[in-house]
């Protein structure tokens, strides 16, 4: 039987107080194929239908004057100077093929997959070399994958959130979301969005009460999720594995609880 993995849990002064035993859901082998698949069927649920008015270029009393007269047969309207209407193509006129909301846009992924994306995502953030790979600034932090005391979750001010990452050495990558923020804004427009900027850590809690997510609001590109409301797509934002995470012990523990055996529970 193969030895259980541990790693240290620090303080929030980012000193080592114990060791805590990794479940085996960061054993789970990398599958970036199927993490894209679960992100974008996350992603397409929150994609609006769109659709069109049967009658839209319709309503005129345009017809074709036939053959006959040196004018193109499109419908023209009665009176007017014989303006053309109803036609695809004419001011004002019907679309050629236009959208149905019939369409079908939610992309469909099975339970297994879903579960599987899932345990791989998690597995993902606990590799130092999948983490880098992704962007981010991993030089200074203490360990990955990276454990902190539950006291992390009573924090209620954005200035303790502030020091406990420098402490562990994940606020370099805060500054990196901040620089890309800068950047990207000045590099023209952004259709669809005020500003675009790049992700940075997400803390996992064993249970969110709120007050640390309404902190860690003010640091840009971090995020606060309890451990069983995770999904593929915050542990893989834009379907790319390997998002710099912090946890909490009890959301460690949690995790053993919640996913057994990894992918073959």
């Amino acid at each position: 039987m193969p030895t259980q993995k541990t790693t240290q849990v620090f303080s929030l002064e980012g000193k080592p107080t114990g060791q805590v035993a990794l479940p085996p859901v960061f054993d789970t082998p990398l599958r970036p194929d199927v993490i894209k698949r679960a992100v974008l069927s996350i992603q397409s649920h929150r994609l609006q239908r769109q659709g069109r008015d049967p009658m839209a270029g319709k309503r005129t009393s345009a017809e074709s004057r036939g053959t006959g007269m040196a004018l193109a047969r499109v419908p023209r309207q009665k009176g007017g100077g014989g303006k053309a209407a109803f036609a695809p193509g004419t001011v004002g006129g019907r679309q050629a093929h236009p959208p149905t909301a019939e369409t079908k846009i939610v992309k469909a992924i099975s339970k297994k997959e879903r579960r599987l994306a899932l345990l791989s995502a998690i597995a993902a953030t606990g590799s130092e070399e999948t983490v880098a790979s992704r962007g981010h600034e991993v030089e200074g932090v203490l360990a990955i994958p990276l454990v902190v005391e539950d006291t992390l979750a009573g924090l209620t001010k954005t200035k303790e959130v502030e020091e406990t990452l420098t402490n562990l050495g994940l606020l370099t990558d805060v500054y990196r979301v901040r620089e890309s923020r800068n950047i990207r804004a000045g590099k023209g427009k952004h259709r669809g969005r005020k500003m675009k900027q790049a992700v940075g850590p997400l803390i996992v809690v064993a249970e969110n009460k709120g007050s640390l997510a309404k902190a860690a609001n003010n640091l840009p590109g971090v995020d606060v999720v309890a451990v069983k409301n995770l999904n593929a797509e915050l542990l893989a934002p834009g379907t790319h594995p390997g998002r710099l995470t912090l946890w909490t012990n009890g959301a460690i523990e949690q995790l053993g609880k919640l996913y057994g055996e990894g992918e073959n529970a």
